[in-house]
């Protein structure tokens, strides 16, 4: 949801061109290579405290006010993201973009494994990646090295949720925050930069 409201609010912002990057950051960093059951994973998660059913229609609820869906109960891993995150990284600008919403469309939609590299050469290979050269560098040192190196980032500047913004490299907000409240910090950052600069 974070993306599509940033994603709406860059259609209606009108100053200086934006540039959006995106970085690996793991939710729960100790999740295991082959991911963990599903449901189990997000019973202990809530501990009772809220039956799956109120936890996931939240999510079904907000997504569906934006265009998206949940199918939470197609899920069956909760995945490590480690090779999501990869892909995202390899593939070229050109794609990158519509690569992101089909991992989160897979996921989330559909419940296929994100963290599984047959799932992810597939995804890569309907975007043009050659699947053989992709293959090498997914399971190769440099992608996993590059994404490890975003998420300690990450850590260093007190990220703890996502989505998370940064803005210039100086000014961060957190949340899936509605497209007026992203427009609105866009424009304190360059009233601020112009305050500076005066």
């Amino acid at each position: 949801m974070g993306k599509r409201h940033l994603q709406r609010s860059l259609q209606l912002w009108h100053g200086e061109p934006v540039q959006v990057e995106y970085r690996a950051f793991f939710l729960n960093a100790s999740i295991p290579p082959e991911g963990y059951d599903f449901v189990p994973y997000m019973q202990a998660k809530f501990d009772g405290r809220i039956s799956l059913q109120e936890a996931f229609d939240t999510p079904r609820r907000m997504g569906a006010a934006v265009g998206l869906t949940f199918n939470m109960e197609k899920i069956r891993k909760a995945p490590n993201t480690a090779l999501s995150h990869a892909l995202i990284a390899l593939a070229p600008d050109s794609v990158r973009e519509a690569l992101i919403d089909d991992i989160y469309a897979a996921y989330f939609e559909h419940g296929q494994d994100i963290g599984d590299l047959e799932t992810l050469l597939q995804l890569g290979k309907k975007h043009g990646l050659d699947v053989d050269r992709l293959r090498v560098d997914l399971t190769g040192k440099t992608a996993r090295a590059q994404v490890e190196a975003e998420v300690r980032e990450a850590q260093q500047i007190g990220v703890r949720g996502v989505p998370f913004f940064i803005v210039n490299d100086k000014y961060a907000f957190s949340g899936a925050q509605p497209p007026e409240t992203i427009l609105n910090v866009l424009r304190q950052v360059v009233a601020r930069e112009k305050e500076e600069l005066a």
